[in-house]
């Protein structure tokens, strides 16, 4: 039984991942911050994590971790000449400050991992460029360059990859996809002809956790119906 972190795992694709994992017979601790959580699996555990708060309690990581999953994100879409600092620096703090504190205080349990993974979450948008998507590719921009230049810096012990999905229905998509005239619209935009579901990225996510992904790292991986690489 491997014993997995997902910071993040009451909706979208987190919870997803968790259920997976779950289901593989791993032991899964969870975070959540607005939307609470309660299970009476005994592999299930959930905490509280405001990643923005000052001071955080970090006491709920184990001695011993095999992975960790940061799946905090935010979609904020205008265009450029309406970016405001002050959000544009929130945004950086939550998607890649929240990376970089949680990593941080679990590395020394990582490495005592068995064949330890990290996982992190970038967007089909940095790679392909997308109208009024600056914000949002600004961050996980950054996410890419962390993912390449930890696993670099981690190797051989740790492996570190990002996952890219394309449009999702999660949460954070909701006001993409809200009317039948958008999922329409965004649907025939992908090569495949469907919109992503949580469970192709935590499918993934869970194949990189796995040993039968051991001599994968510095990668990133799109999950995305085609939309990076096939002219639609």
């Amino acid at each position: 039984m491997k014993t997995h972190l997902i910071i993040g795992a009451s909706t979208g694709i987190g919870k997803s991942l968790t259920a997976r994992l779950l289901h593989q017979g791993n032991k899964v601790i969870g975070t959540y911050n607005s939307t609470p959580c309660q299970t009476d699996n005994p592999n299930l555990t959930y905490t509280h994590l405001n990643i923005l708060e000052e001071d955080l309690n970090f006491d709920f990581i184990p001695d011993k971790l095999d992975g960790l999953v940061y799946c905090p994100g935010a979609i904020k879409l205008l265009p450029f000449k309406r970016l405001n600092s002050n959000e544009v620096n929130l945004d950086f703090q939550l998607q890649v400050g929240g990376a970089i504190k949680i990593i941080q205080k679990c590395l020394s349990a990582l490495k005592k991992g068995n064949s330890p993974s990290i996982i992190l979450f970038s967007t089909v948008a940095v790679q392909s460029g997308f109208n009024f998507h600056t914000q949002v590719a600004i961050s996980k921009g950054a996410i890419e360059g962390l993912t390449k230049s930890l696993s670099a810096e981690l190797a051989p012990t740790i492996r570190v990859n990002a996952i890219a999905p394309g449009l999702t229905y999660t949460p954070l998509s909701e006001k993409l996809l809200n009317t039948p005239e958008k999922i329409a619209v965004n649907t025939q935009k992908h090569p495949m002809k469907r919109i992503g579901q949580p469970e192709d990225s935590a499918n993934m996510a869970a194949f990189l956790l796995s040993d039968n992904s051991s001599w994968i790292t510095g990668q990133i991986i799109h999950v995305d119906g085609g939309m990076s690489t096939i002219k639609n």
